[in-house]
């Protein structure tokens, strides 16, 4: 089936690979849908519900049939679209969901009992008698249910995650995003051009028509060495933009080595765009008719660009079926490559072709005849019904502007009645331009131009001045099409063809009173396959339209979602297996404490040190006393990078901050530091922290370890749901900086060896000149304490600096032990008295709730029960003995009751050895706690077997008048 002198394939290249056991042979730049067509190979695959036969239909990502399993043992996945897998010698591949053969499927009964299984039978049969479900119904649909198989062992290939950052993000490498990628780069900007395909030239690659006088492929393959040689272009082939996100953030997966034996197989870009012109082309969609998805079935743009990209003639006598000008032009590159055309079936009326084969005005496909492929056409025309006798049918029912990415924010296209499509609303997404036939300009001249206007805009956007750049000539023909959806008849008219979803079906639904498009997809699965209905979905609408009496632009479209085409997990996560499944994250300083000997355990997300033993030290807790009576007596350094880092700004920044913590952060100057309490919408603690004013509608908020991730996620729930109407943006910037304790009587000497003189107040804050850093005068020991940050890249550097100038003092670092007990004594809380089920009452801190403002979780915060004696509140507890041990998790009771449930009066938080008072202390949770100090307790834990009498005192033992950390 190869056509001699044609294609852009390397004949020079011959390759082999194999399907279903077959040595299926190809070349440089085939893919394996090309490749077996060339082989003759009609039959590659079975249909989800029916398992019907089913052959090749398209020739790009929006392939609904031949989806395929590629590789073999743990390597091997499934779900393969043959139109994009490039051939490489040695592939493996295979058809799946067919049983024991592809040729001869027992589950093709399935489509002998196809009156049974409806649309909806799922809803309506496996409903009663109800023990079925688990023990009949749901196993045997778990059998049934999906197309190929995963190995089930570890997936052996590499894949990898990256971020890319431009000025112009050109989505799309056909003529108008050449075009607009040419505009911007000679303007200056920097630029990014992806496309899906192995190589750049989109529809031009599949046409005959010409552009500046030379073949399509040919002009494409000169624009693309010109842009390729430019520095501020990047050509990213064979990568697919998979979704739009906010703020120019845009998914793109790259097929990195899908075209070779091994190494890297793909990479899930980031790419953060200023601007993005959206160049995406149309895709062809189908009529529905009796028998249309027989293997031979096919798009006519498809067997275009079989026969002028890969030389292949997918039939030996092919019928073309068309409401438009495509099967038109489909029809003479058949019969200029030699292929013998069976004839022309045109829905329209009226038009006079003065060719050597047959065509049917007025008239259409009403059923197909063959066992596993196509072989008889039969026509309805004015004057009866005939019999064409073909092995392929071409069929154009119009096009479809590639929209999907425009409304990936939110928005819905436009039906525009003059194509007969839908088109994208202008500013659907902010920061993009849609240029060529994305936009529902089908002509080669209107995307040549409409891909330049779209980058002239966008550079002027970005303030730049907008090259003048000749414009190529190219065919201006106009877009002609008479709509038809459905041609009735005897037999099903199928809609999507890997679920198996008809006309019928897609009527059953409006008689159902499944009158949304919404509840239709749901209730048919149409547009659920891999394919997402690419080429369904407008031919099922315009179906419910008619079937509810309503036009398709009042039925509308459903929500189109990211990601574009299928992303493998694989690629999203990539990296997370093994110690990557849960990344280890760790601290500049990790490396200098892990040489000085700290034992590392995890915080959070991230590896901290536990302690830093000293010569002669046997257990940590001789190292932790050392480090508490170190920080007391002199200095300590201790890496806080962890603590969550959040940056806010924006005019409305300082109601933002009011109306998420519950004190007032408004009122807050520049220079100046407060301490905070966020609320839960239910009223309860989430996290606390502190908040600095770094200039006017700018604030740094921390957090603790344990809660950054949340918090990020509550303030863009507050921002995009709860307040989308203030101007204020957020950024995670807990990796940009690295961050240091510095605590003790001696700490402003250690500072001021280092960065000269330090005169801070307490609770204000500093910048560091020379690095660009912070100084914070904060404490988290009851000591003079202050907290310097600095760029992550001099994290290193400053620690050993910070840590060599303590050691001259009679100081030192102190890990995570030392830290809980310094925070012990100090009353200091963490997530251990903020663990979910605690109030700001119960914390003593209720009238950090402004009684001034509002603020989440204020008014479900006063509602009966989270306040009043009988709620447990935090207090301090002691041993009577001094060796008396309290241990966190334990239970309190009155002094000689009865140790059981029902008698508990609280539970202890947080204990540890206090050198500085020499015997335990604890934080714990007592009921009427902050009026029984002075009385005694009885801290019990069944499962160590202790027991100690304890006196109930104030969380602070520690300095309780502050003057330590305040001098």
């Amino acid at each position: 089936m190869r056509l001699d002198g044609r294609g852009l394939i390397d004949r020079s290249l011959p390759l082999k690979f194999r399907f279903d056991g077959r040595e299926i042979a190809a070349f440089q730049g085939d893919t394996v849908a090309s490749a077996l067509l060339a082989s003759g190979v009609r039959l590659v695959g079975r249909s989800f519900k029916y398992h019907r036969p089913r052959g090749i239909y398209g020739a790009g990502s929006e392939e609904p049939n031949a989806l395929v399993s590629v590789g073999r043992g743990a390597a091997r996945e499934p779900n393969v679209r043959a139109t994009v897998q490039e051939v490489f010698n040695g592939l493996e591949v295979s058809a799946q969901n067919a049983w024991p053969s592809l040729r001869w499927d027992m589950m093709s009964v399935n489509d002998a009992v196809a009156p049974m299984l409806a649309a909806g039978f799922y809803y309506k049969t496996f409903m009663w008698p109800r023990a079925f479900w688990e023990r009949l119904y749901e196993p045997a649909i778990r059998r049934a249910a999906g197309l190929g198989a995963l190995s089930g062992e570890a997936d052996p290939d590499r894949s990898e995650t990256a971020f890319a950052f431009c000025d112009l993000l050109v989505i799309g490498g056909g003529p108008a995003g050449l075009m607009a990628a040419l505009v911007a780069a000679e303007g200056g900007a920097d630029v990014i051009l992806a496309d899906e395909d192995s190589l750049f030239g989109g529809r031009l690659l599949a046409e005959t028509e010409e552009v500046d006088g030379k073949p399509g492929a040919v002009w494409a393959a000169e624009m693309v060495a010109r842009l390729s040689g430019m520095e501020n272009v990047r050509l990213m082939a064979r990568t697919t933009v998979t979704g739009a996100y906010d703020q120019g953030t845009y998914g793109a997966l790259e097929r990195v080595g899908r075209h070779r034996a091994r190494g890297l197989k793909d990479c899930f870009w980031r790419i953060a765009a200023k601007r993005a012109v959206l160049c995406a082309g149309a895709l062809e969609r189908q009529i529905a008719f009796p028998g249309n998805d027989r293997p031979g079935v096919m798009s006519a743009a498809a067997v275009r660009a079989y026969v002028n990209r890969w030389g292949v003639a997918p039939g030996q006598r092919v019928a073309v079926f068309t409401n438009n000008d495509s099967g038109h032009r489909t029809a003479a590159d058949l019969m200029e490559a030699g292929v013998r055309v069976a004839a022309v079936i045109d829905a329209r009326d009226g038009g006079s072709e003065s060719w050597d084969v047959p065509v049917y005005y007025g008239a259409r496909v009403c059923g197909t005849k063959g066992r596993r492929g196509i072989e008889q056409v039969m026509v309805e025309t004015p004057s009866g019904v005939r019999e064409v006798r073909g092995d392929c049918l071409a069929v154009s029912g119009g096009w479809n502007p590639s929209v999907h990415l425009t409304c990936h924010l939110g928005a819905r296209p436009v039906w525009d009645e003059g194509i007969a499509a839908f088109v994208p609303k202008e500013g659907a997404v902010p920061g993009m331009r849609v240029a060529g036939a994305a936009a529902g300009e089908f002509s080669t001249a209107g995307c040549l131009s409409g891909g330049a206007e779209a980058a002239r805009g966008a550079l002027e956007d970005l303030g730049v001045s907008a090259p003048s750049v000749a414009l190529p000539k190219a065919g201006d023909g106009a877009y002609e099409i008479a709509p038809l959806w459905v041609v009735e008849g005897k037999g099903r008219a199928w809609l999507d063809l890997q679920n198996d979803v008809t006309v019928k079906d897609v009527r059953l639904a409006a008689r159902e009173n499944f009158r949304s498009v919404e509840h239709m997809k749901r209730y048919t699965t149409q547009g659920m396959a891999p394919d997402q209905g690419k080429g369904s979905n407008v031919t099922a609408l315009a179906v419910l339209a008619d079937a509810t009496g309503r036009g398709i632009a009042e039925t509308g479209t459903t929500t189109f979602r990211p990601p574009y085409v299928p992303v493998p997990i694989a690629a999203l996560g990539a990296g997370g297996r093994g110690h990557g499944f849960a990344p280890e994250r760790f601290t500049t300083s990790h490396q200098a404490s892990v040489a000085r000997g700290a034992p590392m355990i995890e915080a959070g997300l991230w590896f901290r040190p536990s302690y830093f033993p000293a010569p002669g030290e046997e257990i940590w807790q001789q190292s932790c006393d050392r480090e508490v009576r170190m920080v007391r007596e002199a200095v300590g350094v201790c890496d806080v990078t962890t603590l969550g880092k959040i940056d806010i700004q924006g005019p409305d920044a300082g109601a933002f901050l009011d109306f998420v913590y519950g004190n007032v952060m408004s009122t807050l100057k520049p220079g100046k530091v407060r301490y905070g309490i966020m609320l839960r919408e239910d009223g309860h603690v989430m996290d606390d922290g502190t908040c600095a004013c770094l200039g006017e509608g700018h604030y740094l908020m921390t957090t603790t370890t344990a809660a950054a991730g949340q918090v990020m996620r509550h303030l863009d729930f507050v921002r995009q749901v709860l307040r989308p109407g203030w101007n204020v943006r957020i950024a995670s910037v807990t990796d940009q900086w690295a961050q240091f304790a510095v605590a003790g009587p001696r700490a402003r000497e250690v500072l001021e060896s280092l960065i000269g003189e330090v005169d801070l107040p307490f609770m204000g804050w500093a910048p560091v000149e020379g690095v660009g850093g912070r100084l914070f005068r904060i404490s988290f020991s009851g000591e003079l304490g202050y907290e310097i940050a600095v760029p992550a890249r001099y994290g290193e550097s400053l620690f050993r600096l910070l840590v060599a100038q303590a050691e001259t003092l009679g100081g030192g670092a102190y890990g995570m032990e030392a830290l809980n007990v310094l925070r012990i004594e100090k009353g200091f809380l963490t997530h251990a008295e903020l663990h979910g089920r605690t109030t700001a009452f119960d914390l003593g801190l209720g009238r950090m709730v402004s009684d001034k403002k509002d603020c989440i979780g204020k008014t479900m915060a006063a509602r009966p029960g989270l306040s009043g004696p009988e709620r447990e509140q935090l207090v301090g507890l002691r041993p009577m003995a001094q060796d008396g041990r309290l241990l966190a998790g334990s239970h309190l009771f009155a002094e000689r009751a009865e140790a059981v449930r029902k008698n508990s009066q609280g539970y202890l938080t947080s204990a540890g050895y206090s050198p500085t008072f020499g015997h335990d202390l604890a934080l714990g949770f007592l009921q009427n706690g902050r009026a029984r100090h002075g009385e005694l307790v009885e801290m019990v834990d069944h499962l160590r077997d202790e027991r100690t009498l304890c006196e109930v005192t104030g969380p602070v033992f520690y300095d309780p008048e502050g003057g330590r950390m305040r001098g």
